[in-house]
């Protein structure tokens, strides 16, 4: 009954928690994102909390990592939104997506040994490192079972000050942006932790999604669902 009706997390009587969800040795609990919008979003429901959890889970470590090694990075796109809105994940969300400077990969142990090699890497915890197959860029997973990842998106400056990439999906915040932002990194509350992110990160998602975007978030793609649509507004 409990999978019928699509219940991840029961409380009991006790206040403990029983999950039903996703765990590291079984898949994630949707397929395939289509049109940047995974299927419990076209069912009328936000991220299952085992997959929040176990997103939490893995942008914790990526963090953590890339801090120790001294790379330079900073929260992206809508994991930045919900930091700034929440201090944590949007509650739709099925990725996380953190910036780096493209000179400070050889500074990560892990992603150092997928560049060398383009060959997926599986760390003391469990999390899975790889190339992204749809371009320039890096994923970490939850686990080789559980896909739930974070993109990392190498970019650099070039001689106008603008940081660029390589790859660019068609997303609409997909875009360069002056490296002002980031010179000095500034940190927001996310997901448990302080993590780095732009020096004015309001400036900095405004310039990418739009004026208003911190108080009037929208999905990915509009085009295939809106969120007015699960709020009662249309």
């Amino acid at each position: 009954l409990l999978e019928q009706l699509g219940v991840k997390l029961e409380l009991l009587p006790d206040g403990s928690e029983r999950w039903h969800g996703c765990g590291k040795d079984t898949a994630r609990c949707f397929g395939s994102v289509l049109a940047q919008t995974p299927e419990y979003l076209l069912a009328g429901r936000w991220t299952p909390p085992c997959c929040l959890r176990a997103l939490r889970a893995t942008a914790r470590h990526v963090l953590a990592q890339l801090e120790a090694a001294g790379v330079r990075h900073w929260l992206e796109g809508g994991s930045l939104l919900g930091a700034v809105r929440l201090g944590d994940l949007i509650p739709w969300d099925y990725d996380v997506d953190v910036g780096l400077y493209r000179e400070d990969v050889p500074k990560c142990r892990w992603l150092a040994a997928v560049a060398a090699t383009g060959r997926p890497v599986e760390d003391a915890q469990g999390f899975l490192w790889e190339k992204a197959p749809e371009g320039d860029f890096f994923r970490v997973h939850f686990s080789r079972s559980n896909r739930l990842h974070v993109d990392l998106w190498p970019f650099r400056a070039d001689p106008r000050g603008v940081m660029t990439k390589e790859t660019w999906l068609g997303h609409r915040q997909d875009v360069e942006f002056p490296e002002r932002f980031l010179v000095p990194l500034g940190s927001v509350p996310f997901a448990g932790v302080v993590a780095k992110a732009p020096n004015e990160p309001r400036a900095f998602l405004e310039f990418k999604f739009g004026p208003g975007v911190v108080e009037n978030p929208e999905y990915p793609n509009p085009a295939v669902r809106r969120l007015a649509q699960d709020l009662g507004n249309g």
